[in-house]
């Protein structure tokens, strides 16, 4: 919700930064947008597999990110701070600079809000928020029931203002703040629709998102919706799994999942797997790996739903599926976000974000910049599409 839906995250206590790690969701196209939470007490490098950061969805993949020196960033911060000056805005600038294009800087106020996210639930109005092509913000979706639901804001629109500052050039994480306020408070939001403008004041509410919804299609077919990876939703998955009709096909729709923690996604992957590798990763050249529980189910039919905005976590779910020959990719090409972010505290108590490395799929295949191409390429009708495919596995008529 602009107030995070779009962006999921990953959790540590503010204070534990240095001890456990996170990757996140990207702030779901950077803040603008829903996520989840987990945290724990781990080595940094245990860290770095449990959590993913993802962005906003586009069209096409974006570039390999660079990478920022985090003893530069920690150094600018220090900097600052003797100087009387924000280390939070000097840290920023240094990952700016850098090229890291996942990099990002969260004073403490900002990164517990994400920690409050990630495990899917923030106080805020509702909204999914984007950066429109002419970089004005739009309200990309609207939580069904939320304030802004209930205010009559809809997707499309364009937003100018909250509580009188203009958020036009501003980043997606700072309109977010904007947004973002204790329960009950009112907020003025001032948009544009069709051309014309309108005012409306909202009142921030305790929110929560639903990861995982299931229902089922005709011929015994369950739709597994994962919205993304929050806390607790790879059970869910398996849950969703098990109570499946036997032997009946499963369609795992992971369009528009911007990511989530990673530990959810390898316990989502597991659901269809007997062990085995899910992904590697690498922290500064180290090279490490995950694998997933044993006792999934490797026979029921599965095809998994893909498009522009599956991203991060959802992208590795998606090629440990498909390299282990487990599922048939549906969709178009997915985001293409395969690197990992983790958390250094800055002098300030400001949390600085870093690109650290990479993941590569069971095959070996790396995410970043290329995304994945599914194996039948579908645009509209997708769904229709993947129930043709799993006849074709043996499902249905």
């Amino acid at each position: 919700m602009l107030g995070l839906p779009s962006i999921p995250a990953s959790c540590l206590r503010p204070r534990d930064l240095r001890r456990g790690a996170v990757l996140t969701l990207a702030l779901l196209a950077a803040l603008g947008t829903a996520a989840s939470t987990g945290c724990w007490d781990r080595d940094e490098s245990t860290a770095a597999a449990l959590a993913a950061r993802t962005g906003p969805a586009a069209p096409e993949p974006p570039p390999a990110t660079g990478t920022a020196d985090r003893e530069a960033v920690a150094r600018a911060a220090a900097e600052a701070v003797a100087d009387g000056k924000s280390g939070k805005k000097a840290a920023q600038e240094v990952v700016s600079r850098s090229g890291d294009r996942w990099g990002t800087v969260y004073d403490q106020g900002e990164y517990a809000a994400f920690a409050d996210a990630l495990d899917g639930r923030w106080t805020g109005v509702g909204l999914w928020a984007q950066r429109a092509r002419d970089g004005r913000i739009q309200v990309d979706k609207v939580q069904p029931d939320s304030p802004a639901a209930r205010a009559g804001v809809r997707a499309g629109d364009r937003l100018l203002s909250v509580d009188g500052h203009a958020v036009t050039g501003l980043a997606v994480t700072d309109v977010i703040a904007l947004l973002r306020g204790e329960a009950g408070t009112p907020v003025v939001l001032n948009l544009s629709r069709d051309g014309a403008d309108l005012t409306e004041t909202v009142r921030r509410e305790q929110l929560r998102t639903e990861p995982v919804t299931v229902r089922q299609l005709r011929d015994g077919i369950t739709v597994i919706k994962v919205a993304s990876f929050t806390r607790g939703s790879g059970e869910r998955v398996k849950d969703a799994v098990r109570a499946a009709p036997p032997g009946a096909g499963v369609m795992l729709d992971l369009r528009g999942n911007p990511g989530g923690l990673v530990a959810e996604a390898v316990t989502a992957a597991s659901a269809f797997l007997d062990g085995g590798l899910v992904c590697t990763y690498d922290v500064r050249g180290d090279e490490r790996a995950l694998y997933a529980d044993p006792g999934g189910d490797t026979v029921r039919p599965l095809v998994a739903l893909v498009d522009g905005g599956t991203m991060s976590a959802a992208e590795l779910v998606t090629g440990a599926l498909q390299d282990r020959g487990r599922a048939v990719a549906v969709g178009s090409r997915t985001f293409g976000k395969g690197s990992v972010q983790m958390p250094t505290e800055l002098p300030d108590g400001s949390v600085a974000e870093l690109t650290v490395g990479t993941y590569r799929t069971p095959g070996g295949r790396s995410l970043d910049g290329s995304g994945i191409t599914p194996d039948v390429p579908a645009a509209a009708g997708a769904e229709e599409r993947a129930a043709r495919v799993l006849s074709g596995l043996g499902v249905g008529p």
